[in-house]
């Protein structure tokens, strides 16, 4: 099942179709001018996303925390620090054949979940990343990220251990690391689908 195209808002180069032809400096380079929604007045600087962009894995949070409004680069605070934990657990490394984007570019004020027409005006920006990385595997962190892609809701633990589709790429579901640093108990389950990822893979 692919994903819902969200209804975007009238702003002039946002609609998935006029992105789609864009190279990766001129998405950068929109990214980093963008206006689109109320987020971008209350936040720093926009945070694209760091990686190896012909990577296999793409790693997709909510979106930007405090440390991450500060540095410019999505997962680089404590969540970051256990994600990097994450990826090193199954032989992975960030930037090494790994790119780490989320669903809004914006940090939302007090790190709360991004509303409905934030994610629907921001989410061509991540349609269009996808696009040009052409990952093998997705794995979304969290259930904004997860339900995002998807296009439906859906409880986490109904997401988890089956393989999803998003616009023929195979997409997975995991817990987002700032959770697990709430519910450390919830560890175990995030390492069963980290091993189902792997076992996707190959």
């Amino acid at each position: 099942m692919g994903i819902v195209e969200p209804v975007l808002s009238p702003v002039e180069g946002l609609n998935p179709s006029c992105l789609s032809s864009l190279n990766w400096n001129e998405l950068k380079q929109m990214v980093r001018d963008c206006t689109a929604c109320k987020l971008r007045a209350g936040c720093t600087q926009t945070v694209f996303g760091v990686g190896d962009e012909n990577a296999d894995w793409l790693f997709v949070g909510e979106g930007p925390g405090a440390d991450e409004d500060l540095q410019g680069e999505p997962f680089v605070g404590q969540a970051g620090k256990l994600l990097d934990s994450m990826l090193a657990a199954i032989k992975l490394k960030r930037g090494d054949n790994v790119y780490i984007a989320n669903i809004v570019k914006c940090r939302p004020p007090g790190n709360r979940t991004p509303e409905a027409d934030e994610i629907a005006t921001c989410l061509p920006y991540l349609q269009q990343q996808i696009a040009l990385i052409k990952p093998r595997l997705i794995v979304a962190l969290g259930k904004t990220a997860a339900t995002v892609l998807l296009g439906r809701d859906a409880t986490l633990g109904s997401l988890r251990g089956t393989v999803h589709d998003y616009n023929g790429t195979p997409h997975l579901v995991t817990y987002h690391p700032a959770y697990l640093l709430r519910s450390p108990a919830e560890k175990a389950k995030a390492w069963q689908d980290l091993c189902f990822a792997v076992q996707r893979m190959s």
